[in-house]
């Protein structure tokens, strides 16, 4: 079997085939649902070839849908009317990849669980210990605790996750500024900041040079591109600043305030989760588009076990879409050792 697998979510749609062929890409499903069949089918299309398709989803929660059940349904039908002949699986948080018309039948069931395939993933690399995996990426943080191996599940939905510190939605390029700072230090004075879409963290790591520069990517607040110029005019706005009045210096101290800020906030969730474990980890597992800011609130406190970066061992295109490669991997794996069991291995 070849495998393809999605991680189809409200803003982005990540496909890997556990191989190495990863791919993620804008796709704004909250304002677009109707095209989510024709970009599925043209993900399929550009994609190694496969014959079945293994899902995943958090774009469910995205509010061009009445209900997360809604959702939940609307996706899987267009997975359904792009798949052609290829079999698919939809993953659950319990581990197993079941039939759509399971899934139907309780939506519920596969929503939001793309965590728990890239902790079973992610565990062959801490299986004798207390560990975490942290899935930084655009919009979320995931901190997921595994203990030998294995994904601690004390919680599986979204709420509880969040009310748990497993889930922080914040993220390195989407979240706005405003959700992170209320002032910043301007020159000699404190200013308070609008409260307004104006800018996003991908500017704070566009201006910082954590983030590569990216004119075709228009993804922004303002729908230009993702440059440190622009970047600059798009915090400029906050302050309500001209950009002469609004200098590179000044730009790149804004931005360090709302590094520190977000840095803050995830190793407040990482000390949360830590302190629901039976034993402080030894082993920290990094994964997503902001394996930086792991990094750096893990430093904040003061963390000296093992520290294993799946850019580093995969490389950063399948970080960035890690739960994808997870679950292709699982997927293919669950068949061999399902035919290995039926030859009576």
């Amino acid at each position: 079997m070849r495998w393809l697998a999605f991680d189809i979510g409200g803003a982005n749609l990540k496909v890997a085939d556990g191989q190495g062929y990863a791919v993620s890409a804008a796709f704004p499903l909250w304002k677009e649902p109707g095209k989510l069949t024709d970009v599925l089918r043209e993900a399929i299309n550009q994609a190694p070839r496969s014959d079945h398709l293994a899902v995943t989803m958090t774009g469910e929660l995205a509010d061009c849908f009445a209900t997360k059940q809604d959702g939940v349904k609307f996706i899987l039908g267009s997975v359904q009317a792009a798949a052609g002949d290829r079999g698919i699986r939809v993953y659950l948080s319990n581990g197993s990849l079941v039939d759509p018309h399971l899934v139907l039948q309780d939506p519920l069931r596969g929503a939001a669980t793309n965590w728990h395939a890239l902790a079973r993933y992610a565990g062959r690399y801490a299986q004798q210990e207390t560990a975490l995996v942290i899935d930084a990426g655009s919009t979320t943080c995931d901190i997921i605790p595994l203990d030998r191996g294995c994904p601690v599940v004390g919680v599986v939905d979204d709420l509880q996750r969040l009310l748990s510190g497993q889930l922080l939605y914040t993220g390195v390029e989407r979240s706005p500024v405003c959700a992170i700072l209320q002032t910043v230090r301007y020159r000699s004075e404190e200013c308070p900041i609008a409260q307004e879409w104006f800018a996003t963290m991908q500017d704070v790591y566009l201006v910082l040079g954590d983030l590569l520069p990216d004119r075709t990517n228009q993804n922004t607040a303002d729908g230009k591109g993702a440059t440190v110029e622009a970047a600059r005019t798009r915090l400029a706005r906050h302050l309500s600043a001209s950009v002469s009045q609004f200098s590179a210096l000044d730009a790149r101290v804004m931005a360090e305030q709302a590094a520190e800020k977000q840095q803050e906030m995830l190793a407040r969730s990482i000390r949360s989760v830590v302190a629901q474990l039976r034993a402080p980890p030894s082993t920290v597992i990094l994964s997503g588009v902001g394996e930086f800011l792991v990094c750096r609130a893990l430093a904040r406190l003061d963390y000296s076990g093992d520290c294993i970066s799946l850019g580093a061992q995969l490389g950063l295109e399948v970080s960035r879409v890690a739960p994808a490669h997870a679950l292709a991997v699982l997927a293919r794996e669950s068949v061999l050792s399902s035919a290995q069991h039926n030859n009576g291995f």
